[in-house]
């Protein structure tokens, strides 16, 4: 069976009828930006398949404009914390708390350049999100995040000054993980990361999720650069969009507003000790202080000067002599590195997609191609994983993954990638 046939297979085994599931037993429900990556993959075989994934997500969208990062079509007890944990949540669907990297207005763009119809149909929900980002997460200009799970990079040591600066509450109700049931235990965030998780977790169902609050009150707050660049980025294509479908000067002036907006916040990232784009603790002004697979997405977004720019390349060529399989999610040369601990290290295939494109698009086709190459040899010889060993190429945490089965195929399908694949 060739390996496209096997990518399509892991995508089809996944769906569980308008949406798909990141991978069976790990994780049952519906995720927010594993659904965007999973469209561009059915887009190269089943157009109107994809369509329904992006559709599924949205319906999912809170009044307010959030799109929550889990939705739970079911309670399955092999998950937690599933619904009855995050309590009563103002969606039309029971869902997490907080949101997701906000990918999907790049994702409807890249699908519905003849399908004007389809872009209109959603572009209000996608500028509702945006906006809730920009009014419900927005710090002095800088769209910040309330958990490490609205980070999709759950347990990066750039979270580490953040949650070393909080208490896990004392009156903290009692739990069972299920996460360490289905994977090692060594590979997954540890018992004092998650008591803070559901710290926070808590505090929101307490303040019955009121997103402001969440951000001015709550026991966390950083500023992500995963968040920055990706919303950054979005930004600018729901902005080509509203132009496309001929949307008002107000709707484009306060998107153009949100780019603006972006672009000036940028410096806030930008750790000059290190040459890279870090992680900021809103509260204290900390830096983190460790390249990881966040920091070259300033190409992705069109974002930073020439010389930050320069000295981001200057790290990836540094760490690219440093492992078998680009990108890795933290340094190699960083003591936190750990190869195979989800977010310490390992190969993200949504984060190279992302990281690969800015580079091609900026003038640094070499290192975009040796990232797509890292991680293809890595599918190649361990199969379809949701991460890998940068060291080795070893899969790690879960199996028969979609959103690697979707990166790959929509790279095989991408004119720029195909000599690589």
């Amino acid at each position: 069976m060739s390996l496209r046939q096997k990518a399509i297979d892991t995508l089809l085994a996944n769906d569980r009828g308008g949406f798909t599931i990141p991978t069976s037993g790990l994780y049952p429900h519906q995720w927010n930006w594993d659904s965007a990556f999973v469209a561009l993959g059915i887009a190269t075989y089943d157009t109107d398949r994809a369509w329904a994934e992006v559709t599924s997500l949205l319906e999912g969208q809170w009044p307010d404009g959030m799109v929550p990062s889990i939705i739970f079509r079911s309670d399955d007890p092999d998950y937690f914390p599933g619904p009855s944990r995050w309590g009563v949540t103002p969606g039309p669907i029971p869902s997490t708390g907080v949101s997701q990297p906000p990918v999907l207005a790049t994702v409807v763009r890249h699908l519905t350049p003849d399908a004007p119809d389809r872009r209109a149909a959603v572009f209000d929900a996608l500028l509702r999100w945006h906006r809730w980002w920009h009014d419900a997460r927005s710090v002095d200009g800088v769209v910040c995040t309330v958990h490490p799970w609205e980070t999709g990079r759950d347990n990066s040591p750039d979270w580490n000054i953040g949650l070393a600066a909080m208490e896990s509450a004392p009156d903290l109700a009692p739990y069972t993980r299920m996460d360490n049931k289905h994977v090692d235990a060594t590979y997954r965030p540890t018992q004092d990361q998650y008591d803070k998780y559901l710290t926070i977790v808590q505090f929101g169902e307490r303040i019955g999720w009121d997103q402001r609050r969440l951000t001015d009150e709550g026991p966390f707050l950083m500023a992500d650069p995963t968040i920055h660049f990706v919303l950054l980025r979005a930004n600018r294509d729901l902005l080509a969009m509203a132009q496309s479908l001929g949307k008002d000067a107000e709707t484009c002036m306060e998107v153009q507003g949100w780019i603006d907006t972006g672009l000036a916040a940028t410096d806030t990232f930008w750790n000059d000790d290190l040459g890279a784009f870090c992680a900021r603790d809103i509260r204290s002004g900390a830096l983190t202080a460790g390249f990881n697979n966040s920091s070259a997405l300033c190409f992705y977004a069109d974002a930073g000067t020439p010389d930050q720019r320069a000295r981001t390349v200057a790290n990836l060529r540094r760490i690219a002599g440093k492992v078998a399989h680009m990108l890795p999610s933290w340094d190699p040369d960083d003591p936190a590195f750990e190869p195979q601990r989800y977010w310490c290290g390992p190969v993200w295939p949504q984060m190279n997609y992302m990281t690969a494109l800015g580079l091609d698009e900026q003038g640094e086709p070499d290192l975009a191609a040796q990232l797509r190459d890292g991680l293809i040899r890595a599918i190649e010889a361990s199969g379809f994983w949701e991460c890998f060993n940068p060291l080795t190429g070893a899969g790690c945490i879960g199996a028969n993954f979609s959103w690697t089965a979707a990166v790959w195929l929509s790279w095989n399908a991408d004119p720029r990638a195909r000599q690589a694949v």
